[in-house]
């Protein structure tokens, strides 16, 4: 693991030679693919060295990191062009993916924290210095303090457990407590992070307010921090997350189903992505919860599919920003007579944002949605609603964008580039090819 890390910060001097903004983008890609060359057993730890390592949730969510830290170069092309601060750019994007990368294969609970929380300073930095609103400062503090104040607790709950087990290792962390407050503690930044519902009013604003490239990886990979956490630490809190669990269980369904109706009301595109994927990510921890086999893997599933799709749609949106200035949906109608070819992709990420086969959303909803059904049929009233409403906004931002009588304003036809085609094409395609090698999600426990 530590060649790669090398790799990533020998790159850093990159960033700051003049006309270097794709060079560090294909060795972005380079090593992307080197990652997916390394050999990961499912079950074990692979690849240790120092502090860090690798098992199948690490590996995978660290290869969705290189990939879309990549893919936010090939959509943040109006950077480089307008030539505003490219270097920083570059090397804002290369520290947040150094710190995303120590996050996911570190061994210990300590660093885990100090990555994690690392993680938050660069995405501030993207957002108040790439932003488009003067809003992004008020965003920018909103993400600052909502994550800071609910993490202060996992830290002392971190260092309650090295005081009594003398480990942070995730290795010996075997013990289980049934410590209500630790318990609190140690879940309540992971919650906020994910987000969940009544603590997600940061992550609408953030997404509004960032560049297509600070959307993309909120979307892609930070919100699977918040899921990681919960996978890692539900070891040392299998007893009494088994008693407590039912209240965050119920609060993430109920809560799926109120942003499902939330979104159906939306008139900003990035607002209704956003709002989309707080809905998709109440399901994911209402699965996490239910502590199954099934719960477990359909989570991971979903995490990595739900970072494809969800990028994706903030790279779609912003290329309709991008010609026509605005991201209302009053404004964005029609766009099916305006960029033809683009409705493709719209379709396509829509549907596998509605979990059509043959997504990886898919694979993860049905696994979550069983692991919810058998921990208690009661369930099912909300996942029906909250599978039913994801379908219907999923529905409704493709109709609503693409049919319809398109905006006077607009006097020409204009089709996409290659680069954004590509951009689309590598979100769409390995989300739509992973359902075939789906063995390796759902058998790494």
């Amino acid at each position: 693991m530590l060649k790669f890390l090398f790799l990533l910060l020998f790159m850093i001097p990159l960033c700051f030679l003049s006309q270097a903004f794709w060079t560090v983008q294909v060795m972005l890609f380079v090593v992307s693919f080197m990652f997916m060359l390394l050999n990961v057993n499912f079950n074990m730890w692979s690849n240790l060295s120092y502090f860090m390592g690798c098992d199948m949730i690490s590996y995978g969510l660290i290869l969705l990191s290189l990939w879309i830290c990549t893919l936010m170069y090939l959509a943040s092309d109006s950077v480089n062009k307008t030539n505003f601060y490219s270097n920083y750019f570059s090397l804002i994007i290369l520290m947040l993916l150094i710190l995303l990368f120590c996050t996911f294969s570190s061994n210990n609970l300590f660093l885990f924290y100090l990555f994690f929380e690392g993680s938050l300073i660069p995405t501030l930095f993207l957002i108040i210095g790439w932003g488009y609103q003067p809003e992004r400062l008020q965003a920018g503090v909103y993400l600052l303090f909502y994550t800071l104040f609910a993490s202060l607790p996992l830290l002392v709950g971190v260092f309650y457990i090295f005081y009594d087990i003398g480990t942070l290792s995730f290795f010996l962390l075997n013990t289980s407590y049934m410590n209500w407050l630790l318990y609190l503690c140690m879940i309540s930044a992971f919650l906020v992070k994910m987000p969940m519902f009544l603590v997600h009013l940061w992550l609408p604003k953030a997404h509004v307010e960032a560049p297509v490239s600070g959307s993309m990886i909120l979307a892609g990979v930070l919100l699977k921090l918040g899921g990681y956490g919960l996978l890692r630490i539900f070891g040392v809190l299998m007893s009494v997350g088994m008693k407590f669990n039912y209240v965050w269980i119920g609060i993430s369904l109920v809560g799926g189903v109120l942003v499902s109706f939330i979104c159906l009301r939306q008139t900003d595109l990035k607002a209704l992505i956003a709002y989309s994927s707080v809905a998709h990510m109440g399901i994911v921890l209402g699965g996490l919860m239910t502590l199954t086999y099934w719960g477990f893997c359909g989570a991971y599933v979903l995490m990595i599919a739900h970072g494809l799709c969800s990028s994706g749609l903030f790279c779609l949106a912003n290329i309709t920003y991008e010609r026509m200035g605005s991201r209302s949906l009053f404004i964005n109608k029609g766009l099916m007579n305006f960029m033809p070819s683009m409705a493709l992709w719209w379709f396509l990420l829509s549907s596998s944002n509605m979990a059509a086969p043959p997504s990886l959303n898919l694979l993860g909803e049905i696994s979550l949605l069983n692991s919810l059904v058998s921990w208690s049929w009661t369930t099912m009233f909300s996942l029906a609603l909250l599978s039913f409403f994801s379908a219907a906004y999923s529905l409704y931002l493709f109709s609503y964008s693409q049919h319809g009588k398109f905006y006077g304003g607009i006097y020409s036809c204009s089709m996409g580039f290659t680069r954004e085609y590509l951009l689309l094409f590598l979100h769409w395609f390995p989300l739509n090819l992973l359902i075939v090698k789906s063995e390796s999600f759902m058998l790494w426990l």
